[in-house]
This record gives C-alpha cells, sequence and structure tokens, in this order.
C-alpha cells in the first residue's frame, strides 16, 4: 500500500464514518445478499462499478443498473430500480451533484456512500446555464456542480479508495485481497495520471476545444486550455453551431475538438474546414461498447499522445 498516500486512507476512512455514522464494522446482509451468498452492491455509474469490482473481485455482486442508454448523470430511475437501490448491501454515489434522481428518494444512509466527498472543497461551480437534450432523458444543463470527477486520475484514486475502505464493511474477512486489489488498481490510475500530466506539458496551454462541459476536473489537472460547446458526437452541428463556434475561436483558436464520442464524419470534415482536427476522449461514464474502464482511458489517452507528440 506504500503507493497510496495514508493520508488518502485516513481521510476515506474519515469520509466513511461521516457518511454512515458508525464505526468501521460488518453489517447485515440484504436479504438478496442472503440469497446469493455474496453482499450486493448498487452504484451510480460505470467508474464506480469497475473499481468496486477490481476491488472486491468475484467477493462481491456489483450492480450498476441498465440506464437505457441514458447518460447516468441525468437518468431518471423507476420505483423497481430505486428499490434495488434501497435494498442493497452498499450503495456507492459519485457525489458532487451525479445523481439528480438521489435527491427526490429516500436511501438507508447507513449503506450510503459518497465515494467524492472527500474532495469536494476542489469541486468546480460551472456557470453555463443553457439547456439541451441527447438521448431519450429529456432537457437538462450543466450548470450547478461538475461531476465528472474520475478523469481527473488523481480524484479517481481517491473515489476508488473510498469504495475500497466501504467493501470492507460488507466483507470484513477479505481485508488482504481487497488491499492488494486496490494497490493494483491505483498504481495503473497513477501511471495514466503521470502520462497526462506528460501530454499536458506538451500541449503547452495550446487553446482546445471540447464537444461537451465534461471536462472542467481533466483540465484543471493537466493543464489544459479548454472551452466547449453543447454538441453530441452523433448529431452534426448545423449552420448556427458552427457560427457560434466560429465565434469562439476567433479569441480562442483551437486547432482541436475533443469529443466525448466518435463524431460523426460530416461533423469531421466540417471543423477540418475550419482546420480543427478531431480526437476522442470518452469520460465513459456508461458502460462501453467494447473492453472496459481502463482500456478505454488508455485509449484516450494515447490518442492526446499522438495528437500531441
Amino acid at each position: 500500500m506504500k503507493s497510496i498516500p495514508s493520508l488518502l486512507l485516513v481521510a476515506s476512512s474519515l469520509l466513511f464514518l461521516t457518511h454512515c455514522g458508525k464505526s468501521p464494522q460488518s453489517i447485515s446482509p440484504s436479504a438478496a445478499a442472503a440469497r446469493s451468498g455474496k453482499p450486493v452492491i448498487h452504484v451510480a455509474n460505470y467508474p464506480l462499478k469497475y473499481f468496486a469490482q477490481r476491488i472486491a473481485g468475484d467477493a462481491a455482486e456489483i450492480v450498476f443498473p441498465d440506464t437505457g442508454g441514458d447518460d447516468p448523470a441525468f437518468w431518471q430511475p423507476d420505483d423497481k430500480a430505486i428499490a434495488a437501490f434501497q435494498n442493497a448491501d452498499l450503495i456507492l454515489m459519485n457525489g458532487a451533484t451525479y445523481s439528480k434522481w438521489a435527491d427526490k428518494v429516500t436511501l438507508p444512509v447507513a449503506k450510503l456512500v459518497d465515494t467524492s466527498a472527500g474532495f469536494k472543497a476542489n469541486f468546480i461551480e460551472v456557470k453555463e446555464s443553457t439547456t439541451h437534450s441527447h438521448g431519450p432523458g429529456g432537457d437538462h444543463s450543466h450548470s450547478g456542480t461538475a461531476f465528472t470527477t474520475w478523469i481527473d486520475f488523481n480524484q479517481a484514486i481517491a473515489q476508488a479508495t473510498s469504495a475500497r475502505m466501504a467493501l470492507g464493511r460488507v466483507l470484513p474477512d477479505a481485508t488482504t485481497a481487497l488491499d492488494a486489489n486496490l494497490k493494483k488498481l491505483t498504481d495503473e490510475l497513477s501511471a495514466l495520471d503521470a502520462r497526462m500530466k506528460t501530454v499536458g506539458g506538451r500541449m503547452s496551454n495550446a487553446p482546445v476545444m471540447a464537444s461537451h462541459p465534461v471536462y472542467q476536473y481533466f483540465a484543471r489537472r493537466y493543464a489544459i486550455n479548454h472551452k466547449a460547446v453543447l454538441w453530441e458526437p452523433e448529431t452534426v452541428p448545423d449552420d448556427k453551431a458552427m457560427e457560434e463556434l466560429k465565434s469562439i475561436i476567433a479569441t480562442h483558436p483551437s486547432k482541436w475538438m475533443i469529443w466525448e464520442g466518435d463524431p460523426a464524419k460530416e461533423s469531421v470534415e466540417k471543423l477540418k474546414a475550419l482546420g480543427i482536427t478531431s480526437v476522442v476522449f470518452d469520460p465513459c461514464g456508461n458502460t462501453p461498447d467494447a473492453g472496459d474502464f481502463m482500456s478505454a482511458m488508455n485509449a484516450n489517452v494515447e490518442a492526446l499522445e499522438k495528437a500531441f507528440p
């Protein structure tokens, strides 16, 4: 565990105590756990599912609900999905106002863990208030607290560590395995963090655009000079969107657009006509079509390494 700062572990321990209101001891298994023989952990998004699975291995059942293709940050669960969360042995939330639905329901405090509360003082407030829609989830705004916390890989380590401390409550006899698995995960996240710091240095504060306002923590951690529009990868920007982009790059002369997913070919061509090259950095809030969180993040970093050699 030497690669994980001791203060981070202490902070995560205190975080869990704060949110559970009791000392770190095992808790009674749910009915679902009694049936399966494993504690059942529900999570708010795919990154937390990946972290919990890497740390717990086969010792727990990690459940990330099917959002029907919606962004988990704006997903609206039905009564069945809410009941599943309520009946879980442990609930890992992203925090930073990520799960909008959670403010409207009652979740058992003793089982609830906010994995980002340890760095709450460093949250970024977003003043952008334009509403827009993508997918079946309806209109929404990105104003308020920035919530894509984990693409600052140092914050991802803090969230994984918080998850490990929480998992110790439901897997009290697995301390050695949990610690070993956490170390492997945090070593990989630390490697991504180091690579991105190098890329940020190569970028030398060059102006870049982002297709969506979800890269705030990423940009802060890696010193990326970015501005965002409200575009979707599958939607070709119309004339109005292109004029708005031109007005931005008049004072922010970007040669790059970072997309959340593979953009439409016509979008790529429209940007190329302005001298802007497209590159994908998928935040991976939802389950990827192929691979897993770590393979997606390695692909993201590699794309930026190639863009800024």
